[in-house]
């Protein structure tokens, strides 16, 4: 009968290169997992940057359109755009506001409906111009800054409260300041606001949106504006009401 000697371990070890070389492949495929991942967020970051300033550019030219009368569609917005593009003529004459609005003339206050395009917010010397459209949720301030529900609309007394992401839209908010003009334009006319003040204030401090005796406007973001993740705190800029223009100021020839 015979006897087998068995060893502690009858494996035979890998060499020590190949132990390396699985190493190094392992290395290579988490490599190109994280290029991958880098790759994705990226095209998400564009797809998302390049979709809100398409939204702004058509809504803006859409509004336009709408002031002067016509209806707008992605067809003519286009050829507009290429026209634009071929006679280089970017200027916009502006009238500005001169006398207070008659608030008693004015139709009754209507509760906007959701998404619904309030006007356009503008602060010359910033060179900030952006759609404003009703509601404060993600989705809208993704794509525009928006008006906070429940606060006043403009040309009505009280305090029109608009909110705006800080990496975004209203990222030129951090170089404002007292005096700075700012002109909400709508379908009624434009409304012109001189900043009287600017704050740092808690997330949970509702007494910015308090409602006014007289027109009056609140821009709302997050701060600091180039904080990595949630902001803890609220940069507030708080305007007045200077004068109105009932007519919509000129627009681009067509």
């Amino acid at each position: 009968m015979k006897a087998r000697v068995l060893w502690q371990d009858e494996e035979t070890p890998r060499p020590r290169a190949k132990v390396l070389l699985a190493k190094r492949r392992g290395l290579g495929a988490l490599e190109w997992f994280f290029l991958l991942f880098g790759l994705i967020a990226v095209d998400c970051y564009v797809w998302i940057n390049t979709s809100a300033l398409l939204y702004q550019a058509y809504q803006d030219w859409a509004f336009d359109e709408t002031l002067r009368g016509l209806s707008p569609s992605i067809p003519g917005f286009i050829a507009d755009e290429a026209r634009w593009l071929v006679e280089s003529n970017h200027a916009k004459v502006e009238a500005p506001p001169e006398n207070l609005p008659n608030l008693e003339q004015l139709p009754a206050e209507k509760t906007p409906a959701h998404s619904a395009i309030i006007g356009r917010l503008e602060i010359p010397r910033l060179r900030l111009r952006v759609m404003v459209r009703e509601g404060a949720d993600e989705r809208t301030l993704h794509r525009a800054v928006g008006h906070i529900p429940g606060t006043a609309l403009p040309g009505r007394k009280g305090n029109i409260a608009l909110a705006g992401h800080r990496d975004t839209f209203f990222r030129e908010l951090r170089n404002i300041k007292e005096n700075d003009a700012i002109d909400l334009q709508t379908e009624n006319g434009t409304y012109r606001y001189t900043v009287e003040s600017t704050e740092i204030v808690g997330p949970r401090d509702v007494g910015v949106l308090a409602a006014a005796g007289s027109p009056t406007l609140t821009l709302v973001t997050c701060y600091p504006f180039y904080y990595v993740g949630s902001a803890p705190k609220r940069f507030v800029v708080r305007a007045t009401q200077v004068g109105a223009n009932p007519s919509p100021p000129p627009q681009r020839g067509s």
